[in-house]
């Protein structure tokens, strides 16, 4: 029954779907205020997914099963994500061995999901969303992961989850530190990428491909792939706290630090235009991967 809970409502699939909501509102109503524009009510994103829940769910004639299985493949994977985070928080002597290679993989499989989900639409302009969202998958996979291990290496090798948070307690938080501080920004714009805002939403450009990925869904799978993405907003900042920012595990602090990292989302994604994919490929595997091996090479030297 406690594990069932865990999953489902605390820290599971209830609360960092209502935080990931509030958190996409919170970003609606500053793009708005930037735009001298009134913006939504608190209650707006929530309504919208209620809304979709209760339309007509319209699937393509040539459309194969994996079209609707698509959705919630990637939004369990991130509900196990955000129960295992959640629960090393709270209970960081309860984390198990290689959680966060779990995670890791875990994270990846909602950009696997719309990329299937797309292609089974057989809709040319999901094809090329679809197309766009693997190489910026490709593109962004490679720096993020040369930053968890400045983590690794600056944590003795810790892939435990506790172990990390325990180092940082001890010895202080990995962002305190030049390696640390690069490889921090080099997952912000990873983090970034993951969460499909712009600059790096090329697969969902509403001004060249309509929907891009999502657009032949409708009704319910419409509405999970909506719940993904918020619960993808608050599980991705969280998990650049725990790796490098988790000095302080008080409630406070965790909002604090939650709160900033969503100023930068909100602040990257109003002040860039969308990047092409082929300039957001070279952007990842160019400049930021460049920092990302910099800070293992500085992390190596102890820096």
């Amino acid at each position: 029954m406690r594990l069932l809970f865990n999953y489902l409502i605390f820290p599971g699939f209830l609360f960092s779907a209502c935080i990931g909501l509030m958190a996409g509102w919170i970003d609606r109503k500053v793009t708005a205020r930037i735009q001298w524009r009134v913006g939504p009510p608190w209650y707006q994103n929530f309504v919208d997914i209620i809304k979709l829940l209760g339309k007509e769910t319209i699937v393509p004639e040539t459309a194969k099963l994996t079209f609707l299985f698509a959705p919630f493949l990637g939004l369990l994977s991130l509900v196990l994500a955000t129960t295992i985070l959640g629960k090393a928080f709270i209970l960081p002597s309860e984390s198990f061995l290689g959680d966060l290679i779990v995670i890791l993989y875990l994270l990846i499989i909602p950009a696997i999901a719309i990329i299937v989900g797309a292609f089974s639409s057989r809709n040319p302009l999901a094809s090329i969303g679809a197309s766009r969202e693997m190489k910026l998958v490709l593109a962004y996979e490679l720096p993020f992961i040369l930053s968890i291990i400045v983590v690794l290496i600056k944590c003795q090798g810790a892939i435990q989850i506790g172990s990390i948070l325990n180092h940082q307690i001890n010895f202080g938080p990995n962002l305190a530190s030049v390696s640390g501080m690069v490889a921090f920004i080099v997952a912000i714009l990873c983090m970034q990428a993951k969460l499909g805002l712009v600059p790096f939403d090329a697969s969902e450009a509403e001004q060249e491909i309509m929907a891009g990925a999502l657009i032949e869904y409708s009704g319910l799978p419409l509405a999970i792939f909506r719940l993904s993405k918020a619960v993808l907003l608050y599980t991705t900042p969280l998990l650049l706290i725990t790796l490098f920012w988790a000095k302080d595990l008080s409630p406070f602090s965790l909002v604090g630090k939650y709160i900033t990292l969503l100023v930068i989302i909100i602040l990257i994604k109003n002040t860039n235009p969308r990047l092409r994919i082929d300039q957001a490929v070279k952007f990842f595997w160019g400049p930021v991967t460049f920092l990302a091996l910099a800070a293992v090479v500085l992390a190596v030297f102890g820096l």
